[in-house]
């Protein structure tokens, strides 16, 4: 079901499905989600997600659209890719968790002030520097949302400070300009949607 399928000035979407299917750019192949759980056991971010992407693409087709829209998952989509690459049925599940923010900020249904935050925090770094920097995120996140985590955390930190696997401060990607001219046209792009 792609909205290519159906003439814009005749069609309005009639239920949240449609709706979410419509307002992703691209073809979102969302109603072809096989509920495999693929996704969910391939994000890095999914034991923060108070639903997987699988629970939250049945509660789309569910008509569970407050539900959904105040869910923190789409907020904690750090999009990687990764599932999207795994999804055996080929759902761009990134772009959906995209729609599902945009119509949360639109609705303003968003309940989770932690998990805006850490989406934030994270698109920040990507366009300043090209790439996450983990020790700022995490620091920054732990401070803000969770202060009385930062001490057990810190020991793991330092751990992996001292092998080398985390750095101090962020390392900029060589290509910056590739990467700003890419994020700039998107921006174009979105501004006229």
């Amino acid at each position: 079901m792609s909205t290519q399928q159906f003439p814009t000035e005749t069609w309005t979407p009639a239920n949240f499905l449609e709706r979410v299917i419509a307002a992703t750019p691209g073809e979102s192949r969302l109603e072809m989600c096989i509920q495999c759980g693929t996704c969910g056991g391939s994000c890095p971010s999914g034991d923060d997600m108070d639903n997987t992407p699988r629970q939250i693409f049945a509660m789309i087709r569910a008509g569970m659209e407050e539900e959904v829209l105040a869910s923190n998952t789409p907020w904690y989509c750090v999009s990687c890719y990764y599932c999207a690459i795994r999804c055996p049925q080929e759902v761009h599940i990134p772009d959906i968790m995209y729609t599902l923010k945009n119509m949360a900020i639109a609705q303003d249904r968003y309940v989770d002030s932690v998990a805006p935050d850490w989406s934030q925090t994270f698109v920040d770094y990507v366009e300043n520097y090209g790439r996450s920097f983990e020790f700022g995120l995490a620091t920054r996140h732990f401070l803000r949302h969770r202060p009385s985590g930062l001490r057990d955390t810190a020991q793991m930190g330092l751990g992996l400070l001292t092998k080398g696997r985390m750095d101090l401060s962020p390392q900029k990607i060589e290509q910056m300009p590739q990467l700003q001219a890419i994020l700039n046209r998107a921006k174009e792009v979105e501004a006229t949607l």
